[in-house]
Parts: structure tokens; sequence; C-alpha cells
């Protein structure tokens, strides 16, 4: 199966960072196709390709996906055995429920501390409404390891979908140097250690160069 994907800036699109996450899990062959954001032409750039604007979308031989999330539940079922989502019904409506949350919500966080790769320094002061994004995130984090995370150290044991979405929230936190409970600066770290990831990290740190 061809696959495409259209990203953005791989050191600011956290959207286009989590399906790309997601392709690499599916283990599928893909190439990709990143649209430098904040330039004159981005948005005439990204509507030759996706119907909404926005990156990122995934070509397929049926036609386009749009959405981080859509693009990761095609995924999940053209490629089941990757499994992409937890085992479990229960643990696949848990990993479904947080990671809409992700998808729809933390509005707060995402607009005071927009996903760069390359930050690395704390806000003179976090608004209430971030903080209050902060903890409940961690929290999330907390239930999903304590309940689901036997087995690994990812939210759910195995890496799965989940992780790919909360993946720039880890970005997010160590960027800004945002203070942490143990067990939730150790799943920063897992974030950091991910083979994938760091492939998108040193992508980012090469486009950056550039």
């Amino acid at each position: 199966m061809a696959l495409t994907l259209v990203i953005g800036d791989k050191n600011l699109s956290s959207w286009s960072l989590r399906a790309w996450l997601s392709l690499e899990l599916s283990g599928a062959s893909y190439s990709e196709q990143l649209i430098r954001l904040d330039q004159p032409d981005t948005r005439q750039l990204i509507l030759e390709h996706s119907p909404t604007g926005k990156v990122p979308l995934l070509k397929t031989a049926e036609g386009a996906v749009w959405d981080s999330l859509a693009i990761s539940e095609y995924l999940a079922e053209t490629f089941p055995e990757a499994h992409l989502w937890p085992f479990g019904a229960y643990a696949r409506a848990i990993a479904r429920s947080v990671c809409a949350e992700m998808h729809s919500g933390f509005v707060p966080l995402r607009t005071i501390m927009p996903m760069n790769l390359a930050r690395d320094q704390a806000l003179p002061q976090v608004p209430a409404d971030v903080l209050a994004d902060i903890e409940r995130i961690s929290a999330i984090w907390a239930r999903c390891r304590q309940e689901f995370g036997q087995d690994g150290p990812f939210l759910f044991g195995h890496v799965s979908i989940a992780d790919a979405f909360f993946a720039p929230v880890a970005v997010r936190f160590r960027g800004y140097r945002v203070a942490l409970s143990a067990e939730a600066a150790a799943y920063v770290e897992t974030i950091y250690q991910w083979p994938a990831f760091q492939r998108w990290q040193q992508a980012a740190r090469e486009e950056q160069a550039t």
C-alpha cells in the first residue's frame, strides 16, 4: 500500500508528530512530504493536499485521511497486527478516552506552551489554567501507568497511539522545564528514549540547521 504523510515542521508541528509516530508504530512503508509552517505560501501549499488547510494528512490508495486521530484510527484498522491500541477492551476504551481528551482539550497548555523541540527555558510565570492542565495530564499518566502499564514503560505497557498523542506534551514539559512528579518525569524520559521519537527529534535538529 502506497502511503504518504503530509506534515509540518518537525520542530513545531505537534499534530504532525502524533500522526507520524502512529505511522511508525504501524510498520507500514511510507513517504513523507514536509511543508514549512508560518510561511507566506504555507496555507496555499497545504490546501493542495488537505481540504482543511491543516496538517497532518495521510494519502492512501483509497484517498486522503486528515486529522491526526482519524489517521491513527485508520492505521490501527489497516494494520491490526501492529496492535496500535492496547490489549483488552477496557484498556482500549481508556486509551481512546485520553487521546480524545488530548485531541479536544488542554487549550491553555497548547496556547501558552506551543511545542518547540529546540526550546529549553521555563516561563517566567505559569498561568493557573495551564497549571490545571499540567495537573490533569499528570493524573492521566499516573492512572494509565498504574492500571495498565505493568508490562512496559509506556502508558499502557507496550507503546501505543496513546503515547503518540502525549509525546508532544512530553516535549512541552521538558522544553518549558515544568516541575513534575517523579512518575511523570520518568514517563517524559520514556518518550525521549523511544527510538521513533529520537528519529523525529534528530530530523528536527537537521531541519533547524538548514
